[in-house]
């Protein structure tokens, strides 16, 4: 139901932007453009997309609320003792490692709200909206093409050995993957191993830039994953869990990007690789453990009967998006207008999936780090992961085969050790600058 209101029959607003481009403000358009240079046009997308949304907001909340009730009705029909024991029974997790994410990810806001005040300096903006989150701090005309791409991959990744450096090399020969977008095409990019039999599946839609480079480390990370399950665990076990295969294909997303600020050829081009990789922290870390805070809350309402309208939903993802950007602390504000988005995100609609998100991008940052430092011992212990499939419980895996714990803190305190790093090389190039001005 969400999904076809929201693509086919929501009628979303057309504006025009400073330049008379007139846009259409469906979701993808909404994407594109709050990212333009102009920041009075991202004032007008912004007000004008959540606006339109904000008038469907008790239809949306409805909609939502029957996937929280449905969830619910499951939990307690089977007994379980909480809706978070329910989400999690699949792989067996246990509530602590939900716990631990958010627990440390709350502890860790002044490091994300040290990344918007260095976002307002880079836009020169003093006071930072929600509407300035998008536009890219820094530019480049650098032509990351595939044949680029998969030779940048291939040498970022030799920290990983010679046994995966062999398997990458050999998978980039092989003729399974569509590179470039065309008519009719899905979107997006995915790696399918459903063929036990054969070499992984990868679709792609490169477009020559580095966002698309280090699409190609990451879906290539979930290849190789496939390629190394396949190789030490029979059919049965061959199905891994999503919470260890976004790990997977993200510590080839961080080695990429540690290859590519290594070989930088200028302070401009470090800064654009570190500002890109800020941005995903921020992303896929801070800004998933957001949503996952909100998807708990909301069931815990509907388990304790409260009553689950629109502008409730309203109500707790905007304490939650005021908290998470400081708008109390002057750090960034946010409009009451824009805190209807919790009715744009159709993840909510998946039932705590997107947790794992960050759970991933931070075991992802611990094997990094613990790869640099330790080299062969953690190198063996994070291959034997990867070799693991599906053979026992995430989780269990994890402890198993390399003593990660996710319940506990230290992976998240690896990543946000990362995105200090980070903000700290990114700070001593800006002042660099600001001397030779």
């Amino acid at each position: 139901i969400y999904s076809i209101f929201a693509n086919a029959d929501l009628p979303w607003p057309t504006i025009t932007l400073s330049n008379g481009e007139e846009v259409y403000l469906n979701q993808a358009g909404y994407s594109k453009y709050r990212a333009v240079d102009q920041r009075e046009d991202r004032k007008a997308v912004f007000d004008a997309f959540w606006g339109k949304l904000g008038e469907y907001k008790n239809t949306m909340g409805q909609t939502l609320l029957s996937e929280v009730e449905a969830n619910v009705f499951q939990s307690q029909m089977r007994q379980y003792d909480n809706i978070l024991e329910w989400a999690l029974s699949g792989d067996n997790l246990p509530e602590e490692v939900y716990r631990s994410l958010v627990k440390v990810t709350n502890e860790s806001l002044p490091t994300l709200h040290r990344y918007f005040k260095l976002r307002g300096r880079m836009l020169g903006v003093e006071d930072i909206r929600y509407y300035d989150i998008y536009p890219d701090l820094v530019q480049t005309d650098e032509v990351f093409g595939i044949e680029r791409s998969i030779a940048s991959t291939i040498l970022a990744v030799a920290p990983l050995g010679d046994e995966y450096g062999e398997l990458i090399k050999a998978y980039a020969k092989v003729p399974h993957t569509h590179v470039y977008p065309q008519k009719g095409k899905r979107s997006g990019a995915y790696m399918s191993g459903s063929a036990y039999d054969t070499d992984p599946y990868m679709l792609l839609n490169h477009n020559d830039d580095y966002n698309s480079m280090s699409t190609y480390a990451h879906e290539v990370g979930h290849a190789l994953h496939t390629i190394l399950t396949k190789a030490n665990q029979p059919f049965e076990k061959s199905g891994y869990s999503t919470f260890i295969a976004e790990t997977a294909a993200i510590v080839n997303e961080l080695m990429l990007q540690d290859y590519a600020l290594a070989n930088a050829k200028d302070d401009q081009e470090r800064l654009f690789y570190l500002g890109t990789a800020l941005e995903q922290l921020r992303g896929t870390f801070f800004r998933q453990t957001m949503f996952a805070e909100f998807e708990l809350a909301i069931h815990e309402e509907v388990e304790k009967g409260a009553p689950l309208t629109g502008d409730r939903l309203t109500e707790i993802y905007g304490d939650l998006l005021k908290r998470y950007h400081g708008h109390d602390k002057g750090v960034l504000t946010i409009d009451d207008a824009y805190c209807v988005e919790w009715a744009y995100i159709p993840h909510f609609y998946y039932d705590f999936y997107v947790f794992q998100y960050a759970t991933s991008i931070s075991a992802a940052a611990y094997y990094t780090e613990d790869i640099k430092k330790k080299g062969k011992p953690a190198l063996d212990n994070y291959l034997n992961v990867l070799k693991a499939g599906g053979s026992d419980d995430p989780h269990k895996i994890l402890m198993k085969e390399s003593g990660l714990d996710m319940s506990k803190e230290a992976p998240y305190r690896a990543l946000i050790r990362r995105m200090d790093s980070i903000m700290d090389q990114m700070d001593a190039i800006l002042d660099k600058q600001a001397d030779q001005s």
